[in-house]
């Protein structure tokens, strides 16, 4: 059976691998789907960190200007 989406092999402790089993019955979805929407949430959240890290560094480095300065 040919498909296009990737494979990850993982291995995972009793109590990870019940917590999402747990997940998956309570929200009607399979288990590589649970795992599927927890990676990409982990992802999400770990850009989102590390470009509120360069954005925090910004503002400390650059001097703020008005509204009406950045629309001449």
């Amino acid at each position: 059976m040919a498909t296009n989406n990737l494979r990850i092999n993982v291995v995972l402790k009793k109590s990870t691998y019940k917590s999402i089993a747990d997940l998956a019955k309570m929200n009607h979805t399979s288990l590589s789907s649970e795992v599927n929407f927890l990676v990409k949430e982990a992802v999400e959240l770990h850009e989102d960190t590390a470009l509120g890290c360069i954005a925090g560094k910004r503002d400390k480095s650059k001097k703020l200007i008005s509204h009406k300065e950045a629309w001449k």
